[in-house]
């Protein structure tokens, strides 16, 4: 047996490290002498719920990726479409090609599990110049409002003093998005109809509305970031902005993970100072949009009204709820995932 034949080790202590929503790297001990011969690398990945425990040959399955030896951590990105917050599970070979084009290969790796990460701020980025795109002209608004039901109303007068406290945000919209599942809030509209510059008559969330005047939420000491831009299966486009007071936790949680808007200046929620004394501030939010803004801190009741809405409230066709993104639609995903 010539050293050109001799078995190759199996890998062992996979390392996986700089792992980003589409990319991660790996790195693997091997005996010297394996490390001078290997030509190629074989690593297996599939997502973790879809696991087949069986193996196969590296030629008979699409999820392998053949790759020429390099020096290790070896970057992974761009060979799968990685998606954001997934786990996977990965295995590698390594390999020397004969002449007559071949492989001899190594036993597979133990097989080890990792998660793939939240979109960074260049993700976001690119959804925000999406999202600029969608929003359309700025129309005048006055309030916030947030509709619930009856029995919403009562716990919060109830039980907690009149506060409507944080919530742990869901997993709706895009899958990537930083603050699902990672930040508390409490979520409010602020789209008007066309016709009335009013909040809609219709809700798919309660038949009461606490509405609460703008200027309580959207001022010169609150942060406005940009948190995501979706849509499910419609021809709705979804925008969450986040409203955190300076300095708080949720400012905090915010400052390094989402885009910052220039309240004054900004495709989607505006606040415009008064100039003179006698003047009001002015605020606008985007007409071509649905605004789903997360305010990051308690509200109180007192501060607003709770009022029975005109119109109906069985519209849950238009809910968001856990929704899911549509990861086929053009306007609102980008390249990296869903």
């Amino acid at each position: 047996m010539t050293e050109m034949d001799a078995p190759l080790a199996t890998p062992c202590n996979i390392q996986i490290c700089e792992v980003t929503c589409d990319s991660f790297r790996i790195m693997w001990d091997m005996p010297p002498e394996d490390t001078a011969r290997a030509t190629h690398f074989f690593i297996d990945l599939s997502r973790k719920e879809n696991r087949d425990p069986n193996r196969f040959k590296h030629r008979d399955v699409p999820t392998k990726l053949v790759a020429k030896a390099v020096p290790l951590p070896m970057a992974v990105r761009g060979h799968w479409f990685l998606s954001p917050r997934t786990e996977y599970c990965v295995a590698v070979q390594t390999a020397v090609r004969q002449a007559d084009g071949d492989y001899l290969v190594s036993e597979w790796s133990p097989v080890v599990e990792f998660c793939t990460g939240d979109y960074a701020m260049e993700h976001l980025q690119q959804l925000l110049d999406k999202a600029s795109s969608a929003a359309g002209r700025l129309l005048r608004f006055s309030v916030f409002y947030r509709n619930q039901h009856p029995e919403y109303f009562d716990y919060v007068r109830r039980e907690c003093g009149g506060l409507m406290r944080p919530a742990l945000k869901d997993t709706s919209g895009s899958h990537g998005s930083p603050i699902s599942g990672k930040l508390h809030g409490v979520f409010f509209s602020c789209n008007t109809e066309f016709d009335t510059g009013l909040p809609p008559k219709d809700s798919p969330y309660g038949p009461l509305r606490f509405q609460i005047p703008a200027g309580f939420l959207l001022n010169p000491n609150i942060c406005l970031y940009f948190a995501d831009f979706y849509c499910m299966y419609t021809a709705y486009h979804y925008v969450v902005l986040v409203l955190a007071p300076v300095g708080t936790e949720g400012d905090d949680f915010c400052r390094t993970r989402l885009p910052r808007l220039d309240l004054a200046s900004n495709p989607f929620l505006t606040y415009i100072a008064p100039q003179r004394q006698e003047e009001e501030a002015v605020y606008c939010h985007a007409s071509d949009v649905i605004l789903e803004v997360l305010f990051t801190e308690p509200v109180n009741l007192d501060q607003g009204s709770v009022e029975q809405i005109s119109g109906h409230h069985q519209l849950m066709s238009l809910t968001t709820a856990n929704a899911k993104k549509d990861p086929s639609c053009k306007v609102c995903n980008i390249s990296v995932g869903r």
